[in-house]
């Protein structure tokens, strides 16, 4: 993993716990490419085109109008998650906003670090550390998105839900994350694109991005 400004599009398939600390320029550089990824473009138009054309009766509308609005509403919620959870938060908080495989561990091991990484993560020094990116930049981004996403209940209540199950299903991307590399060494699998088609059904759930 080079930390020269030109970050690799596959930075979060790190296999190393090892300090490769990022500025919070670089940081802001990953935010950026992984919204503008064409993978993550082309699954948010699938996604989008999934959900209009199963159901018309969306807050969205209808028809290409309705698609519009919904891929409008999901590159928003894809950018604020990338602000806060891999810009924003860990330039404060000097925090590594990567997630790092463990291959070479047990698959016990693998499948608790998939859990935990959802509350503990690595500093910029490689010190474990709380996640402030991912639990904080949740909290952010599914309060922003009670100020645009279309039939939202915003009651104090749904939305504490709303952010449970964000951070309960994280570690849905850290398992596509760790494990889905290495079925993709024996069978010809695009591992980015999987997990994108994933991740943002997840975001159309109430989840954020990996």
């Amino acid at each position: 993993m080079s930390c020269n400004p030109k970050i690799p599009n596959f930075s979060r398939f790190l296999d190393s716990t090892a300090p490769q600390p990022l500025t919070p320029r670089q940081k802001l550089t990953l935010a950026r490419k992984d919204v503008t990824d064409p993978y993550n473009l082309l699954t948010i138009g699938f996604v989008s085109a999934y959900s209009i054309g199963t159901d018309s009766h969306t807050h969205y509308g209808p028809g290409m109008p309705g698609y519009a609005k919904n891929v409008g509403v999901s590159l928003t919620q894809e950018m604020t998650a990338e602000f806060f959870g891999t810009f924003l938060i860990p330039s404060l908080a000097h925090q590594d906003p990567r997630y790092h495989r463990w291959p070479n561990r047990s698959v016990s091991q693998r499948i608790l670090h998939v859990v935990d990484a959802v509350v503990i993560s690595h500093s910029d020094e490689g010190a474990p550390m709380f996640n402030y990116a991912t639990v904080f930049g949740t909290i952010g981004t599914q309060a922003l998105g009670n100020l645009y996403v279309p039939g939202r209940n915003h009651s104090w209540a749904t939305s504490t839900v709303r952010v449970a199950t964000s951070l309960a299903t994280d570690p849905i991307g850290n398992f596509i994350t760790e494990f889905l590399p290495d079925v993709s060494r024996r069978i010809n699998v695009q591992v980015v694109f999987v997990q994108r088609v994933i991740n943002r059904i997840a975001i159309a759930e109430g989840a954020p991005p990996q």
